[in-house]
């Protein structure tokens, strides 16, 4: 694999000089993707030249035709005359006869090239005098699928793609996900579906952030392996131009309809909007934000509501992860019995942490959770061990989702703590340090078709996860005085600010007038002071409305315990807002029992703002998996402290000699 993915590489060498460092992948990429189909046509070339001479020229023939006359397995074709391996012996037409070959395939894969802009990469290979050379490179890789296996296809595509992005400073991991992460995606989903090894069985699989078409190809390949009469159709979407031509070029070798790999935004612009699948999978990019998609989002949100993708809520709009899980959600088969070709919709997605915890009771998130919990989706999240993925070394998730589940699972949620299970790899790539054995697959795929409570295995209610956020009101409580730092707050505030300048002067005077007398900074109840402040303000000669004057009083006041109580309609106290508080309560105790046991042995005169209670969901997985470890007893710690002083003075005394 790697071999392979180091002598394309190695192209570079060619271009060193005449492109710079960031330009390498659009050459060496495409170049890739060509030699590969390339490789894939050689053997029926001259069957399927045949069939097409008995054509319309201007019109593309019909691929089952050229199957069935040339034997020719694939849904695409190339009618130019020409092939890679001939174009090299007519240097003179070199750039000519190139673009005749490529301009040569079928519409379904023209597309591809057209991504990479192909036809500007010849024109400048050719204007410096590399095109051959390129060629020439190419030409000693044999790239064709009895050689090279689509799973090893994959590999080169993938470790092609690492090199292009540290040779551009961009960030590799955003394009394929580590292949035994989707390895034990994969294995999870597949356990248990009883119908797949029914005889001609068809099964989709779904990925609306295809990447390469890792995914994909890891489902396909294994599906196969538990039934080899299975259909499978695999689908998927992809934004970014390169990895979409690349997944789409991986497909149609797969003999894939060409219009199952569409490129575009699936929050925006999904395709397949009327479909759902067997299997979705996807690893959606980390932490990014929505902004550019967010007037759709939001006007599908608010539109659509449940009819939609985002009824349940949105993220914040710095982090879009949660938008893909309910679109994945969406996008899983509603169950029907009796049908092995339509069992429901399975689903599994990697997610960072921020998604299990991120926003508190009434956020977006947490009314995306709760909806999640409430409809019985989430079957298992499986934690990955850090330094798993190219890209970033931070902790991962992967959700699994049903719309259908067994009956042991429902109403639960299984968390699988896998964290300590890897193996170190001897070279890092990027900041992927660790990896998945077979062994490791195996173990993880066993916790979880268990299903059992263990150390490392812990299944909750889904209710669990749910809790309560009350809002926690104290009285208010003033008294009022008249100090410097009072009065400075009182003129900048806004009540001050609607008098005239004249005024605002006249009533800073006489109040600083007061600071001078024995009574300034003493602390009275409102009625006194109002008094007090009413004399200031006539003296002043200022004529204020009442409720400007009650909001300048306010102004003055400041809570205190032994204060006076302000009440307001119906001798009700008003809630302090310097003193409000809030508590999650856990959804199976009642809010009012909570506030007598926890909260008024402290504060006897608090009481619950039932308006303000939210309704929230998280999943504190790390915290189900802590294990306390005691510090060590302080002898031991003494001892290896006086170690550690002899050694130092031990140290200093042969300094001093």
């Amino acid at each position: 694999m790697l071999n392979h993915a180091t002598f394309i590489w190695q192209a570079a060498d060619i271009l060193r000089g005449t492109f710079k460092q960031h330009q390498y992948g659009d050459v060496i990429l495409p170049f890739t993707v060509l030699f590969r189909l390339d490789a894939v046509l050689t053997p029926t070339k001259e069957a399927v030249l045949e069939a097409l001479a008995t054509t319309d020229p201007d019109a593309d023939p019909s691929p089952a035709m050229l199957r069935n006359r040339a034997g020719h397995q694939y849904s695409f074709f190339n009618r130019s005359v020409h092939g890679l391996h001939t174009l090299r012996g007519d240097p003179d037409n070199l750039e000519q006869n190139m673009r005749d070959y490529v301009t040569g395939f079928s519409a379904n894969v023209r597309d591809i090239f057209e991504q990479y802009k192909f036809e500007d990469t010849i024109s400048d290979l050719a204007q410096h005098d590399l095109l051959l050379q390129v060629l020439l490179h190419f030409g000693k890789a044999d790239l064709h699928p009895k050689h090279v296996s689509n799973e090893k296809m994959g590999h080169i595509f993938e470790e092609l793609i690492r090199k292009f992005a540290e040779a551009s400073n961009e960030t590799a991991g955003e394009h394929f996900t580590p292949r035994e992460v989707i390895d034990l995606m994969v294995t999870v989903l597949l356990n248990n579906d009883e119908d797949l090894r029914t005889p001609g069985v068809i099964r989709s699989v779904y990925d609306p952030t295809a990447g390469t078409g890792g995914m994909l190809s890891i489902a396909d390949d294994k599906i196969k392996d538990f039934n080899s009469t299975a259909q499978v159709n695999l689908l998927g979407q992809e934004l970014n131009p390169e990895s979409y031509a690349i997944c789409k070029a991986d497909m149609v070798v797969k003999e894939q309809p060409i219009s199952n790999i569409v490129l575009g935004n699936t929050l925006t612009d999904p395709a397949f909007e009327n479909d759902t699948f067997h299997y979705c999978l996807s690893n959606p990019p980390f932490g990014v934000d929505w902004k550019q998609s967010r007037k759709a989002v939001e006007a599908e949100h608010t539109i659509a509501g449940f009819n939609g993708r985002f009824g349940p809520g949105l993220p914040r709009v710095s982090d879009g992860s949660l938008l893909f899980l309910m679109h994945l959600i969406s996008k899983m088969r509603e169950p029907q019995p009796n049908s092995p070709n339509s069992a429901a919709g399975r689903g599994a997605i990697v997610l960072n942490g921020s998604p299990l915890f991120t926003g508190g009771a009434g956020s977006g998130e947490s009314n995306i959770r709760k909806w999640v919990l409430d409809n019985d989706y989430l079957e298992a999240i499986i934690g990955l061990p850090t330094d798993m993925f190219y890209n970033t070394g931070i902790s991962t998730y992967v959700w699994i989702l049903s719309k259908d589940k067994e009956q042991r699972r429902r109403g639960k949620v299984q968390l699988i703590d896998a964290t300590g299970m890897f193996i170190k790899m001897r070279k890092s790539v990027g900041s992927k340090r660790k990896q998945l054995s077979a062994e490791n697959i195996t173990e993880i795929a066993r916790r979880y078709d268990d299903f059992t409570e263990s150390r490392h295995s812990k299944i909750f209610a889904a209710e669990d996860f749910f809790y309560r956020t009350i809002t926690v009101e104290r009285p208010l409580k003033l008294s009022f005085s008249l100090t410097p730092e009072h009065i400075a707050k009182a003129l900048s505030s806004k009540a001050v600010a609607k008098l005239e300048d004249s005024e605002l002067a006249s009533l800073r005077e006489a109040l600083e007038r007061y600071l001078k007398t024995p009574y300034a900074g003493s602390v009275i109840s409102r009625d006194p002071f109002t008094a007090q402040l009413r004399q200031l303000v006539n003296d002043a000669g200022l004529k204020l409305t009442p409720a400007v004057f009650r909001k300048l009083v306010d102004e003055f006041g400041e809570q205190d315990d032994d204060g006076e109580l302000v009440t307001g309609r119906g001798g009700k106290p008003e809630p302090s807002i310097s003193l409000r508080d809030t508590e999650n309560v856990p959804w199976d105790q009642d809010i009012h029992e909570y506030l007598e046991r926890e909260v008024k042995p402290f504060v006897p005169d608090a009481w619950i703002d039932e308006s303000k209670t939210k309704e929230g969901a998280e999943i504190p997985f790390t915290r189900h998996f802590y294990e306390y470890v005691p510090p060590r007893p302080l002898e031991e710690i003494d001892r290896d402290l006086d170690e550690v002083l002899g050694h130092i003075r031990a140290r200093l005394e042969q300094v001093k000699a």
